[in-house]
């Protein structure tokens, strides 16, 4: 991409010391399963296990130095994830342990909005009233909505795909309408590798006057995410994947929302006032917060974001996303070199992500499975993902019971992808190809 500058891949390996690994006794690691968790660089590491080495100590509670310090590194990480996501107000961010977590408080905060009175009404949910997805949602993006639907009596309605992997939005104005209370999407298939097109889905919404939450596991570790401009209400991703630990997830929800909405989870630190008859709660982001949160994590998260803020003399995500899309746009057209491979999804690098699911035929046209074409990658050294990879809707509408996935990041590389290319012509060799 034209003015951004180009990312030292070489030098960004250097950073994560995995990557140095050799594996089955002589094999050099070949990690391609980022869509699953990213690997984590020096800086994360070492903020970690600073954190416990020198300020561990629970947080907002104490007065002493530690318990100072400690709060202030946990406080500092929600200020460096505000800037990084182009949220307007730093309350607007709220730690969970994964998307996961982030997408179920919203999908609660409907149903417990039946015990709340006044401003929670915004958040009532009953017969008559729709829940809209689509057939693209990793299973952290459905089956919450099930589950809400379930508890609510309201209906749950989808938006298919096309034949290419991309959205069906012929009949988006039917699926979303007038009885539509919130509208829920993936930013980026962690399968398919689409990016999807919020601004239409979005308008949408606020036409018939309902609530968008964003499902961003996959987008914010590969592009830059201004969740202003994106113009949604809600949105969800997860340290892990974005070079951060384990262990931490981000809520981001609009201050005048996050305000009105019930809690998900109760007990210490998420209250104003407790009396053996009623309570009180917190302001926001406190309310959501319950119990000690994930200090270390948040410190390690902070970091994440520290090191990706700074790459490639601080273009950051911008150029992350330029190498990313070179790196996808290669692999593309490399794979179809492979006798025998079906790409599952968008088979051109245009709105598209790094995370590309294939099928693999060996002998006679039939289908290599896809676990055994992981399984002999694997001793090759080449990391990869097999499965329906979350997503098990989207392997019934292709018809296929399951998926090889190669997925990157910004240490991939384009000799990786070559390894990856000369390790599935191994396979169709092993099985008789």
């Amino acid at each position: 991409m034209a003015g951004i500058p180009e990312l030292d891949v070489e030098l960004v390996r250097k950073d994560f010391p995995i990557l140095d690994r050799v594996v089955h006794g002589d094999k050099q690691l070949v990690y391609l399963d980022s869509a699953a968790t990213s690997q984590k660089p020096r800086a994360v590491l070492d903020a970690e296990r600073e954190y416990y080495e020198l300020h561990n100590a629970n947080v907002h509670r104490g007065i002493h130095v530690l318990a100072e310090e400690a709060t202030a590194l946990y406080e500092a990480a929600r200020d460096k994830v505000a800037a990084f996501i182009g949220a307007p107000d730093r309350r607007e961010v709220v730690f969970t342990k994964n998307s996961s977590e982030a997408l179920n408080l919203v999908a609660y905060a409907f149903s417990n909005a039946a015990s709340h009175g006044g401003q929670a009404e915004r958040f009532r949910l009953g017969p008559g009233d729709e829940v809209v997805i689509t057939e693209m949602e990793h299973h952290s993006n459905l089956v919450p909505w099930q589950m809400l639907c379930q508890r609510t009596g309201a209906t749950l309605r989808w938006l298919g795909l096309t034949d290419d992997g991309r959205l069906d939005l012929s009949n988006l104005d039917e699926i979303v309408n007038a009885r539509t209370k919130v509208v829920s999407f993936v930013h980026q298939s962690n399968i398919l590798g689409t990016v999807n097109p919020v601004a239409t889905i979005v308008a949408r919404a606020r036409e018939v006057g309902a609530l968008t939450v964003v499902d961003g596991s996959q987008s914010v570790p590969h592009l830059p995410v201004d969740v202003a401009a994106l113009g949604v209400d809600f949105f969800a991703f997860t340290g892990h994947k974005m070079c951060g630990p384990t262990g931490i997830g981000v809520l981001w929800g609009r201050l005048e929302l996050l305000e009105i909405m019930p809690p998900f989870l109760g007990g210490g630190e998420m209250i104003e006032l407790v009396t053996m008859e009623a309570s009180t709660y917190a302001e926001p982001p406190h309310r959501f917060e319950a119990g000690t949160p994930m200090i270390a994590q948040a410190v390690g998260l902070g970091a994440a974001v520290d090191y990706l803020t700074g790459l490639a003399g601080g273009a950051g995500m911008a150029a992350v996303a330029a190498h990313e899309h070179a790196l996808t746009a290669y692999a593309l057209e490399r794979l179809v070199e492979v006798p025998g491979l079906r790409i599952i999804g968008p088979a051109e690098a245009v709105d598209r992500g790094g995370a590309i699911s294939f099928l693999l035929a060996g002998k006679d046209g039939r289908a290599i499975h896809p676990h055994d074409v992981g399984q002999v990658l694997d001793e090759q050294g080449i990391a990869v993902r097999v499965g329906h990879h979350c997503a098990r809707p989207v392997c019934l509408r292709y018809g296929v019971p399951a998926t090889t996935r190669a997925s990157f990041h910004l240490y991939t590389t384009t000799g990786e992808i070559d390894a990856l290319v000369e390790g599935l012509a191994g396979v169709r060799r092993f099985f008789g190809a």
